[in-house]
This record gives C-alpha cells, sequence and structure tokens, in this order.
C-alpha cells in the first residue's frame, strides 16, 4: 500500500479547505492512511510533517507497519498527544477534526488539554470529511486484495450448500460456514453471519437462531469475511424443497430487479440512477413495497461505507468504488428473498466480485 501517496492526496485536499493542520483519530481512516492496524492511535497531519501517537503497546507493531509517518509512544491518550503536537508546530494555527467521528466529551477534554488561549480556535470542526472520498475510491492493491476476499466467500457459499439440510438450527450453519472461513485464511467476519430461514427470511437482518431449517422454504444467508483489513459481502437466497408458484416468481423478481441494477452500474451514474433500476422492477411486479431498504452500500475497510445507493442518492460512481447491490422483497409471515453482490465500478460499466450462481437454487 502507498500510504505516502495516500497521505499526498490527503495534503492537497487540507489546503484547499484552508487549514494547515488535520487530526486523524477514526482508525479506518488512520489504517488507510499509515498502515497501523492496532486499537489506539491517532495521527497528527501538517502540510510538511505526519506523526502518528500511539501507546507502549504497540512499540514493535507500530515500527513494522508505519512507514509514512513518524512514530511517538506516549504513555498519555494519543489523541491528545497529537493535538498537543499540532499546536506546537510553526505555522499551523488551526487544526481541523471530523465532527461526524467525535464526542461531544472528547472535543471537551481536547479543548482542557490545549493552553487558554488556543482553547476556542485552535480546534475546528471539517466542514465535510477529508479522508473518506479517498477511501470510496480503492487503488489496485485494494481491489486486488478486496477481490480475492469476494472470491473466498464464493467458495464459501459453496462449501455450506453441501452443509444445509432440514433440521439443522441456523446458528449450527453459521457456526459452520464461519469455522470453515477460518480455516481458509480469513482473519474474521466482516459482520455477524444472517442465517434466516422460513418465516423468518422475511427479516432483513435475520441473525441466526436457534430455529431449525424448514423442510419447505428459503433461506437466506447473507455473510462476508476480512482479509488483510478489507470487507467482502454477499447475499444469496436458496430454497429447501419445492417453492411454489408465487414463491418462484418473486424469487425471479428479485433476481431480475438485482441484475438491473447491477447492468446499471457505470461510471458517471447517479448512485438513486442505480437505486430505481432495481426498485422499477418490483415496482412493475406490484412488490415494490416490500423492498424497504436501500439497494446499496459502498465496501472497505468498513463493511458499511459511502456512497450510499439509496432512493435519490445524488452521489455519481467513479472507477474504482466498490459497492454492493442488494434488493430484496419481504412479505412478513411468509418470507424473503434478498441477492447481492459486491461491483467494482469501472470506465465502462461494473465489474461483479462475487460470481456464485444466482439462478434459483433447490437443496
Amino acid at each position: 500500500m502507498d500510504h505516502l501517496r495516500r497521505i499526498g492526496q490527503l495534503r492537497r485536499r487540507l489546503t484547499r479547505t484552508g487549514l494547515s493542520g488535520l487530526l486523524v483519530n477514526y482508525l479506518p481512516d488512520l489504517r488507510y492512511l499509515s498502515g497501523f492496524t492496532g486499537s489506539s492511535a491517532a495521527l497528527a497531519i501538517t502540510r510538511r510533517s505526519a506523526r502518528l501517537f500511539t501507546d507502549g503497546r504497540y512499540i514493535a507493531q507500530a515500527a513494522e507497519e508505519v512507514t509514512a509517518a513518524q512514530v511517538k509512544i506516549v504513555a498519555s491518550s494519543p489523541t491528545v498527544a497529537a493535538i498537543e503536537w499540532l499546536a506546537a508546530q510553526p505555522g499551523v494555527e488551526c487544526a481541523g477534526f471530523d465532527p461526524a467521528r467525535t464526542t461531544v466529551a472528547e472535543l471537551t477534554r481536547w479543548r482542557a488539554a490545549l493552553p487558554s488561549h488556543l482553547r476556542r480556535t485552535f480546534l475546528a470542526a471539517l466542514a465535510a470529511p477529508l479522508v473518506e472520498p479517498l477511501r470510496m475510491v480503492k487503488d489496485e492493491d485494494e481491489l486486488t486484495i478486496m477481490i480475492e476476499a469476494a472470491q473466498l466467500g464464493c467458495q464459501l457459499f459453496d462449501y455450506i450448500l453441501g452443509e444445509m439440510r432440514p433440521g439443522l438450527a441456523e446458528f449450527e450453519v453459521a457456526a459452520a460456514l464461519e469455522h470453515e472461513a477460518r480455516m481458509r485464511g480469513a482473519e474474521g467476519m466482516s459482520f455477524e453471519t444472517i442465517v434466516a430461514s422460513g418465516v423468518r427470511s422475511a427479516l432483513p437482518h435475520g441473525r441466526a437462531t436457534r430455529a431449525r431449517l424448514p423442510r419447505r422454504g428459503f433461506v437466506t444467508l447473507d455473510f462476508g469475511i476480512i482479509l488483510e483489513g478489507y470487507c467482502s459481502d454477499m447475499t444469496r437466497t436458496v430454497y429447501l424443497g419445492k417453492p411454489k408458484a408465487e414463491e418462484r416468481k418473486a424469487y425471479e423478481a428479485v433476481l431480475e430487479a438485482q441484475e438491473a441494477a447491477v447492468a446499471a452500474v457505470s461510471a458517471g451514474v447517479s448512485c438513486g440512477e442505480v437505486d430505481e433500476a432495481a426498485r422499477a422492477v418490483l415496482r412493475r411486479v406490484g412488490l415494490a413495497e416490500a423492498f424497504t431498504h436501500s439497494t446499496g452500500h459502498g465496501v472497505g475497510l468498513e463493511i458499511h461505507e459511502p456512497p450510499r445507493v439509496g432512493a435519490g442518492a445524488a452521489n455519481r460512481l467513479l472507477p474504482g468504488m466498490i459497492i454492493t447491490i442488494e434488493p430484496g422483497v419481504y412479505l412478513q409471515g411468509r418470507f424473503g428473498i434478498r441477492i447481492e453482490d459486491m461491483v467494482a465500478v469501472t470506465r465502462t460499466g461494473g465489474q461483479v466480485l462475487t460470481p456464485a450462481p444466482k439462478a434459483l437454487i433447490e437443496l
């Protein structure tokens, strides 16, 4: 990862804001910029310098991971130390911070650590995030890792199909999938695995429970793994037994909606247009009201990142963004269906990173 280049890009954005310093203390942003993977750190950036502050637990780790910034080990709060350092730098009259990642209590504590004449003026809330726009567009190194993570997800789906059978508890299916993920090299799961079967498939976020897989009914599997800090995310809905005509028709509608949204992905297209491509299909067959969430979201170092692919979202897709496309239909007390792919935005369209089968699988 070229962390020096990323910090350089950030500095250019910082200069355009008119600020001469920046505090970064949100760990995913900090990892993106410096490579540091510990649980306690702050990164202070000026127009000429970058310094990472962390505590004594991470002496060896920081020395190994961080090359784009000087490392300073402190006994006190790394964030307070970073702010004190920024305030002492020549030419740094004001330092920005991300208000979306800062509590009132934290800001009060930070200001109390400053000399009295700086407490009101030195720390300035950013009008818009500076690191987030950089993270939305993945570079080649990130894309390579995320392709590998997505491919592992597809392998796990193929594996779990051979393990599923009526009578198994949902949590047993989730446990088998997660164990196999670890055995195949995953660092962990991107989020708590969703296994929702039978009438529970109508719960969009139906966490795996003690409920038993039915002899006949849908099972929704929504899961992701982490490789080198980057997340994958995919959903497939399969059927145990033989589906009724209404169930098959609903599945085909969700599949058509999902594929329509995937086909709509291209650089320059708004996220709202992608969402509408899926919603229009379900509207035509009278199922739009059963689609109760956005069509997708960005994914990367976090499982949910900008941009949001939802109704009316004006953000335009850029080459290098990686988003999910995951329309669903949820009929409470009956059944639910969701199909999700990760899609990398290219100049001419979208590259599906999760090419596991999407035609209805009957087990």
